[in-house]
């Protein structure tokens, strides 16, 4: 056998291996989460289901994040888009610098029989728009910092009319 379709068959089992690894561990590794209300309709359909791990989506209510003393418990009140189901979080942790009321939100964890959701993984969405930065007038630029292309022009029209003056 020449060593050039050796080297094309080690390379094709090289690529069908890690193709193999590749998809098993997506199928493993991805999970799509639950709004509550899903979450509510499995519970109804099987209540065995609050001893499974579950990652729900959902939104913050506000008004209702309390950081217990020494700020690494949290607990808040999660709620479908519609607000209609809600479910208590009780999270212990480091809560995201996003973390705030009405921010969406993905935990991971289990409903207990309580009602509460003991969640082990808090995500917090970032938002979706930032602000321009004001300067000192309160104006904002439109590159979002001082200093930038914004402010950069008129001082070129300044140098171009000192010239116009000087001659």
């Amino acid at each position: 056998m020449k060593p050039r379709t050796k080297f094309a068959i080690g390379g094709l089992f090289v690529l069908a291996t890690a193709s193999y690894l590749m998809a098993s561990s997506i199928g493993e590794t991805g999970m799509y989460y639950l709004t509550p209300n899903e979450l509510a309709a499995r519970i109804d359909k099987d209540p065995s289901f609050r001893e499974t791990g579950v990652k729900v989506g959902a939104r913050v209510v506000s008004g209702t994040i309390e950081r217990e003393p020494g700020g690494r418990a949290v607990r808040f009140v999660m709620a479908d888009s519609s607000g209609q189901q809600t479910y208590p979080v009780h999270y212990r942790g480091i809560t995201p610098d996003t973390f705030t009321d009405g921010v969406d939100v993905v935990v991971e964890g289990r409903l207990s029989p309580d009602g509460t959701f003991e969640a082990t993984t808090l995500l917090a969405k970032c938002a979706s728009r930032y602000e321009n930065a004001p300067d000192s007038t309160g104006n904002t630029h439109p590159d979002g910092a001082p200093g930038g292309p914004a402010t950069a022009q008129p001082a070129v029209q300044r140098t171009a009319s000192a010239q116009e003056q000087a001659s």
